[in-house]
């Protein structure tokens, strides 16, 4: 336990319960991709789909608002936009991935894990994560900066630097 865990108890304060969660970095990430079809565009981009049209082919997202939630990705800097011009046609853009859309690959993979060991058709998982290089399977594991494989019974939550409680009722 660090000082500040230690302030708050003394208060008597239970820091779980009484802080402000108003800048929760969970609750502003959800706010961008805390909805169904933008993980859906990301999974779909990570398949391999950068085209409009194929991602609404594939999704069967209705055209605005696939429009919209590509829009947002752009505009947040998960993607990017590309032309590419087919033969005989105008050009169009592409999606690709950011560097900061790729700070979201464990997260999406996350998902299809939990999904592949709880949701999957009895036949088994529809998709599988390879490493291309040597054909392992990808997972996603939780390690701590030191390196080490933490295990969620092993996670604390403490008081960070912007850490608020709320205001009195």
């Amino acid at each position: 336990m660090d000082a500040s865990t230690e302030v708050l108890q003394d208060a008597g304060i239970d820091h779980r319960l009484d802080r402000d969660t108003s800048n929760c970095s969970i609750g502003r990430t959800l706010e961008i991709v805390g909805e169904k079809w933008t993980i859906l565009i990301l999974r779909e981009v990570l398949y391999g789909s950068s085209r409009f049209g194929d991602f609404e082919r594939v999704l069967g997202c209705p055209r605005n608002l696939l429009a919209a939630r590509l829009r947002m990705l752009v505009a947040e800097g998960i993607l990017a936009t590309e032309t590419y011009k087919e033969p005989g046609s105008r050009s169009r853009p592409k999606y690709v991935i950011t560097s900061k859309g790729m700070d979201l690959v464990p997260a999406v993979l996350g998902l299809l894990r939990w999904g592949d060991r709880y949701r999957a058709d009895p036949e088994g998982p529809a998709v599988l994560a390879r490493h291309r290089e040597c054909g392992g399977h990808v997972d996603v594991q939780i390690r701590c900066e030191r390196g080490h494989p933490v295990q969620a019974k092993d996670i604390e939550s403490v008081p960070g630097p912007a850490f608020r409680t709320r205001p009195p009722e």
